[in-house]
């Protein structure tokens, strides 16, 4: 797929889910059972009952892959960047976190959702907290004026990885840090799941292999470039899992064989700093 068709069929696939009236997972046809499955699913991710219960019902749509807010140690009074920040949900945990003389800023590129998430900043009169419109290759932010850059599972899908590790540091300050919530491949994918566009929208086709995207990070400037946490992806549920199901109806794979693919499919949780 090219890259234009790559953001157009993204794009379309997480409107789709901003417009469902519960949550769901990221598959271009959203199908799942709603707030307890997102809810399951952040608590299996690292989230605390905390943490759920603190951010507006409906900021949760239990999309990512980690929770890169309990690792950033964000402090009072500092800037926060949320890559691809979806309904919210991370931008309200950082919220709480920097405090009143903080702030943060969501950029998500569906229009869709930055309604949504503003829906949610309103309810929760969150007033530290801005959306705006943009694409993580090209952010709205200036040079030199955030902390700490965030991001949960969104990287992964980018056509170009190393452009937004490059904007992410252009976007900190000297001594900032990067730490970011992802997928990365162990091996590469069969042709057809590369190909397909349920795979890419639900966070597997464009996954890069897990050297490729470290390198990826130190090639833009980066130091102290480390894995902090990784899991292997749970081929144990993928019969029970919905991405996995739209995944096989989209492809002529054998559940098998995707299975075979996914157990080389990671969740990291990676951290860098800008010198």
């Amino acid at each position: 797929m090219k890259d234009d068709e790559i953001k157009k069929n993204v794009r379309e696939g997480y409107a789709k889910v901003a417009k469902q009236s519960n949550p769901c997972c990221a598959t271009a046809s959203p199908c799942c059972s709603g707030a307890d499955l997102a809810q399951n699913i952040s608590r299996a991710i690292g989230y605390s009952e905390e943490e759920l219960k603190s951010v507006p019902e409906g900021a949760n749509l239990g999309l990512g892959c980690g929770n890169p807010v309990a690792l950033a140690s964000l402090k009072k009074g500092e800037t926060v960047l949320d890559l691809g920040s979806g309904a919210g949900f991370d931008c309200f945990l950082a919220a709480d976190r920097v405090g009143k003389r903080g702030k943060v800023i969501g950029v998500d590129m569906t229009p869709e959702m930055l309604e949504k998430a503003r829906e949610n900043a309103s309810k929760g009169e969150y007033k530290n907290v801005e959306f705006r419109l943009g694409e993580i290759e090209n952010l709205p932010v200036a040079d030199n004026s955030v902390n700490v850059v965030i991001s949960n599972c969104v990287i992964n899908l980018s056509p170009d990885k190393k452009r937004v590790f490059k904007e992410a540091f252009r976007a900190l300050k000297p001594g900032g840090r990067l730490m970011v919530s992802d997928i990365v491949l162990l091996m590469e994918l069969p042709e057809v799941l590369q190909n397909s566009v349920q795979a890419y929208v639900g966070c597997l086709a464009g996954a890069m292999m897990k050297d490729d995207y470290l390198k990826s990070i130190k090639a833009v400037g980066f130091r102290k470039v480390k894995i902090v946490e990784e899991t292997s992806f749970p081929i144990d549920y993928i019969a029970n899992d919905p991405t996995a199901v739209a995944i096989l109806k989209d492809v002529n794979l054998s559940l098998d064989k995707v299975k075979e693919s996914l157990s080389s499919v990671l969740s990291i949780k990676v951290s860098g700093v800008k010198p």
